[in-house]
């Protein structure tokens, strides 16, 4: 098989292990009871399709704001196309693949922000600012960011938060 041919292949069984895993979530959460999600607001400075673009307004938010920055131990994946943890990380089942942030915080991180908004595209990464348990808190978040950054708006959010192992 020619190295072109493999590498087709492997980004075809990449994308369906991707899918398989983010359909597995979806029924999990879908399956839950309403008491394992809450609402909440996350604030998201912008949005884009390309993770590097983001990754450096990710820092230089963080420098500008004083923002700490929870990259959760995932990084992008240029094999698999994907933010991720790393293949050998001790949870096994996220292990190589996105874990979502999924609790309220006031630290910088890059998503996908079809986990938030189901309506966006699988792939369009948002570099979320913070996810708060108010929309007071989150519209605080919005008035400070938008001194800086013009693209930045708030989503309210239903996030699984039970276990999804």
């Amino acid at each position: 098989m020619s190295e072109n041919k493999m590498a087709t292949v492997q980004s075809t069984l990449i994308d369906t292990a991707h899918k398989v895993t983010a359909s597995i979530i979806d029924t999990a959460i879908d399956q839950s009871s309403e008491t394992e999600t809450a609402t909440y607001f996350v604030v998201i400075a912008d949005t884009s399709a390309d993770y590097y673009f983001l990754h450096k307004k990710m820092f230089e938010l963080n420098k500008q704001l004083n923002i700490s920055i929870d990259t959760m131990g995932r990084f992008y994946n240029e094999t698999k196309k994907l933010i991720a943890l790393p293949d050998d990380d001790e949870d096994d089942i996220y292990a190589g693949d996105y874990s979502p942030r999924r609790f309220p915080s006031n630290n910088l991180s890059l998503e996908y922000l079809h986990f938030y908004q189901k309506q966006s595209g699988e792939k369009t990464i948002a570099l979320v600012s913070g996810i708060y348990e108010t929309e007071r808190s989150a519209d605080s978040a919005v008035i400070a960011l938008n001194k800086v950054e013009k693209n930045v708006f708030k989503i309210k959010a239903d996030i699984y938060v039970g276990c999804i192992h």
